[in-house]
């Protein structure tokens, strides 16, 4: 291991190869910008990186190791130990396969034998540049992406901070909470804030959708049942309310449960006891509930499908979660977040979205709201092709409801004057011309392409004088 240190800051690069004029070359060109250290094997590379912090390393990808696979496997995981890392290499072959094989594990540049190190310096350069760039754009994502959340909450709007305000006033509080919303808004995110933020946070968290559940087996689920309590209890099982004693009971789509399901969970949650079906026995238990719904359980409890004494029960902190149409600003946020997520997830490089595309989507009503949005992206990360997703790509629903948008702005609903609008349009067109022309009637004729006569018709039809 050779190193070259320049005076004052610099850099910090390795150049990995056994040429001993490659290893001149950097000597002379490199080591007079950057602190250079030579190496001459890749295996040198991890215990060089346990001493200090490369920016950029230079591989001579016939040298580095004594295999191609053995190369590509290092590349791959410097790559994976380090986004951030400039990797550039050279080649004396001129196989464009190979060297798209080294590219695609994480080589950023791959040079060709007899390399001139004049430019080697001039790319290198250029890449720390974006490197830096790259670093200081994710610093200020990664501070807006902490402005704009809360725990897995993603928004900055108005109406979700006072959302992730309520949230923290509940968190240390043991009462009842009832999430409402639109389905797709992520009530369940909310109680698992609630839990991430206040005492329970190591506790159990069950989470139940009322919902998914059979009429048949929802008592069973809800409260167990010892063996032989019916035919198929082949053992004694515990319950999602038992299994919650502790920590956090999360009851989804709440307004579904049937009148007498909703009785016995009154009664668990006045007497803080529940029962097994079987069991003689009522086991005292210690949970806190929150319970979603994007029911009007008002209209239930006035229809009588839903007990009011439980409604009051469950309602003693409402948290109204607001559907994405209400949240001004956080669909470009929300769309930049899974656009990052699915990219990484599926191991393809970071896409971005046109101007076109972004303002079709955040004018785009969103009926399904968060999981929609969601879906919506990870298909147009999974489907399309290229860097850059354009309105194209977009779902044909969406565009044909942004289509619709422009008609109804185009024509109201109680309908237009056909007759009146004509006529507006040629009034402003046959005033702008003339103001264009200093009021010369045949001028103006030609610049909106009609003959005189024409156009002398039309001043006397709308009354306007040369």
């Amino acid at each position: 291991m050779a190193e070259n240190i320049p005076t004052g800051a610099a850099p910090r690069i390795a150049v990995v190869t056994t040429d001993e004029s490659v290893q001149l070359a950097a000597q002379e060109v490199l080591a007079s910008a950057f602190h250079t250290t030579l190496l001459s094997s890749g295996e040198q590379i991890p215990p060089l990186l346990a001493e200090v912090s490369l920016e950029a390393i230079i591989l001579d990808l016939e040298t580095a190791h004594v295999s191609d696979e053995a190369t590509l496997r290092l590349i791959r995981q410097l790559r994976a130990d380090d986004e951030n890392l400039v990797l550039l290499g050279f080649t004396r072959s001129h196989n464009k396969t190979a060297r798209h094989q080294f590219e695609h594990a994480g080589i950023s540049h791959c040079f060709v034998a007899p390399v001139d190190f004049e430019d080697v310096q001039a790319v290198l350069h250029s890449a720390l540049a974006e490197r830096s760039a790259e670093i200081e754009n994710r610093k200020i994502r990664e501070e807006a992406q902490r402005r704009n959340s809360f725990c897995q909450l993603i928004g900055g709007s108005e109406p979700m901070r006072l959302v992730y305000d309520a949230i923290s006033r509940l968190a240390e509080s043991n009462v009842n909470v009832l999430v409402r919303g639109e389905s797709g808004t992520g009530k369940e995110l909310v109680s698992q804030a609630i839990v991430a933020s206040g005492p329970r946070k190591e506790k159990p968290f069950v989470s139940v959708n009322c919902a998914a559940l059979p009429e048949s087996l929802i008592e069973s689920e809800l409260f167990g049942h010892e063996k032989g309590a019916f035919t198929d209890a082949h053992e004694s099982r515990a319950g999602h309310i038992e299994s919650a004693n502790g920590g956090t009971l999360f009851l989804d789509e709440i307004g579904t449960l049937g009148l007498t399901m909703q009785s016995k969970l009154l009664r668990v949650l006045e007497l803080h006891v529940v029962q097994r079906i079987g069991s003689r026995n009522a086991k005292k238990i210690d949970f806190r509930l929150i319970a979603a719904t994007n029911e009007d359980l008002e209209q239930a409890v006035h229809a009588g499908r839903f007990r009011e004494d439980l409604y009051y029960r469950l309602n003693v902190v409402p948290i109204v979660l607001p559907p994405l149409r209400e949240r001004p600003g956080d669909v470009a946020v929300l769309l930049d977040h899974f656009l990052r997520m699915y990219c990484a997830a599926n191991s393809v490089p970071l896409k971005r979205f046109d101007p076109d595309a972004l303002e079709i989507l955040e004018e785009y009503h969103w009926p399904g709201n968060v999981r929609e949005l969601e879906n919506v992206v990870q298909r147009l990360v999974i489907m399309g092709s290229g860097a850059v997703i354009t309105a194209k790509h977009i779902p044909q629903q969406i565009l044909y409801s942004s289509t619709a948008k422009q008609e109804a702005l185009l024509i109201p609903e109680e309908g237009i004057s056909f007759d009146d609008e004509i006529a507006r349009i040629e009034l402003a067109y046959l005033q702008a011309a003339l103001r264009r022309t200093g009021g010369k009637k045949v001028a103006a004729a030609a610049l909106l392409q009609i003959n005189a006569q024409k156009m002398k018709y039309l001043c006397r039809k709308y009354g306007l004088q040369g």
